[in-house]
């Protein structure tokens, strides 16, 4: 381990199975798709507790959103070997502990923004009172408030984007997967929508497992930042974010320690890019 390794306090995940509510446990897990002599991930560990924002970096394939998929129980259990405990509990689809947003809002078209906020708990059966008491309260904190009535055709990508994070977190799942919610957006109304994830986390204190290509986001957010190497992936690094929370993302763009950081994982990405 380097002196910067150490400063930083940087481990390689080594988890235990443990795992309880809330918790995402990946232990040793390989993930190969056979048919397409695919080795996915080799030999993977990964440890989030309860309450944890844990972001997830690392070239495109090498398997980020393959794990978010397998511990959603959205692939076949064929393809994995290893132990993945999701709040304690063996992945299986349709896990109400877990709540997923994508890259794409994959708005209904034909709801409005209310209606759309409130898709998730309304398929869960949650009453309509409360449903749309929690739809309304979040799209207040997303900046939507007046904007409840309208359709996605009249919304900017932005705003589309805030109507998918209101929605996701209106479903009382203790378990977030974030597959680079803010990728497709421009640097300003990227900039805000990550305070505002970073606002209703601080609020509830969910664990958020975040996968991006963007470091400056996977810093300025999160608990821990995993960087993982080229296909197959592998965990290289385990980065501890030492930053003081509550956070605000663009007044981290003034701190010496945020560029540090960012500096730091940079790096290891660099590294892995050669494994």
């Amino acid at each position: 381990m380097t002196l910067m390794e150490k400063s930083l306090g940087t481990v390689l995940a080594e988890p235990t199975i443990s795992g309880g509510p809330g918790s995402v446990v990946i232990d040793n897990v390989s993930i190969e798709f056979k048919a397409a002599g695919v080795l996915a991930v080799s030999n993977t560990s990964l440890n989030v507790a309860s309450g944890e924002f844990v972001s997830i970096v690392g070239p495109s394939g090498c398997g980020k959103t393959t794990l978010l998929n397998l511990a959603a129980g959205l692939l076949p259990p064929d393809v994995a070997s290893g132990t993945v405990l999701v709040g304690g509990k063996p992945p299986v689809r349709g896990n109400r502990d877990i709540a997923y947003m994508l890259a794409r809002d994959a708005l209904c078209p034909w709801r409005t923004a209310l209606g759309n906020a409130e898709l998730g708990a309304e398929i869960r059966g949650v009453p309509a009172e409360v449903r749309r008491a929690r739809a309304l309260d979040l799209l207040d904190k997303v900046s939507l408030k007046g904007f409840e009535n309208a359709y996605p055709k009249a919304l900017s990508q932005g705003m589309r984007q805030r109507v998918a994070l209101a929605r996701t977190f209106g479903l009382d799942s203790p378990i977030l997967l974030m597959d680079e919610p803010f990728g497709a957006l421009d640097a300003q109304t990227k900039l805000q929508l990550e305070d505002v994830l970073l606002g209703l986390w601080q609020r509830e204190r969910r664990t958020i497992v975040f996968i991006t290509h963007d470091l400056s986001e996977a810093v300025s957010m999160s608990d821990r930042v995993i960087v993982m190497s080229a296909r197959p992936g592998r965990i290289i690094a385990d980065v501890p974010i030492n930053l003081g929370r509550p956070r605000s993302v663009r007044a981290l763009q003034k701190d010496p320690a945020y560029h540090e950081l960012y500096a730091y994982v940079w790096t290891k990405l660099e590294e892995g890019l050669s494994q």
